[in-house]
């Protein structure tokens, strides 16, 4: 039974125009920026709403990209001025689930843990994964369900089976855990 992968990913945010010739500063939202933001990747632009590739414009073809901060400051074919580069201010960037680099056996894209079924390895029902919020020194699954919202790590002893296909996940949460 499983779900539906989404046709399109969020994988950054066009912040704002940097200079005059065009460029942009691009807060990267994706597990593997360097995969995504390289020359010649194909990337749609956001509607107002940042739900979907607005239909109305095209996909845009990054020129240059440059490491700058905590981000990319990107160029694309076409846009030359602070103009063109300020109509795109704001939008998000998508880029199509099938252009996606493949994963490794066993890794799963965030987007797949979102509404998956927690349960303890006893077949406790813990609720459903909300958010994932990637933290360091591990990532934690914000999972809601009927006693509440709990925060749960996303190591290898706690989260001991993902099961993608059937939208599951099996923990085996140290004591106290579930009771936060």
């Amino acid at each position: 039974m499983g779900r539906q992968d989404p046709r399109f990913l969020v994988v950054g945010h066009l912040n704002k125009p940097h200079g005059t010739k065009g460029e942009l500063f691009a807060w990267p939202l994706t597990d593997r920026p360097e995969s995504v933001y390289a020359p010649g990747a194909l990337l749609l632009p956001g509607d107002v709403d940042g739900t979907q590739p607005d239909p109305d414009l095209a996909p845009l073809r990054l020129d240059s990209v440059r490491p700058f901060k905590r981000g990319y400051l990107v160029s694309f074919g076409g846009v030359r001025d602070r103009e063109g580069a300020e109509r795109l201010q704001g939008r998000y960037l998508f880029l199509e689930t099938e252009a996606l680099e493949p994963l490794a056996e066993g890794e799963l894209f965030y987007h797949q843990l979102l509404g998956m079924e927690v349960v303890t390895k006893g077949g406790e029902a813990v609720g459903q994964i909300e958010e994932v919020y990637e933290l360091r020194p591990a990532d934690l699954l914000e999972v809601r369900g009927p006693n509440g919202t709990v925060m749960i790590p996303f190591l290898s002893h706690i989260v001991i089976d993902v099961d993608a296909e059937a939208g599951r996940m099996v923990i085996d949460p140290p004591e106290g855990l579930l009771d936060l």
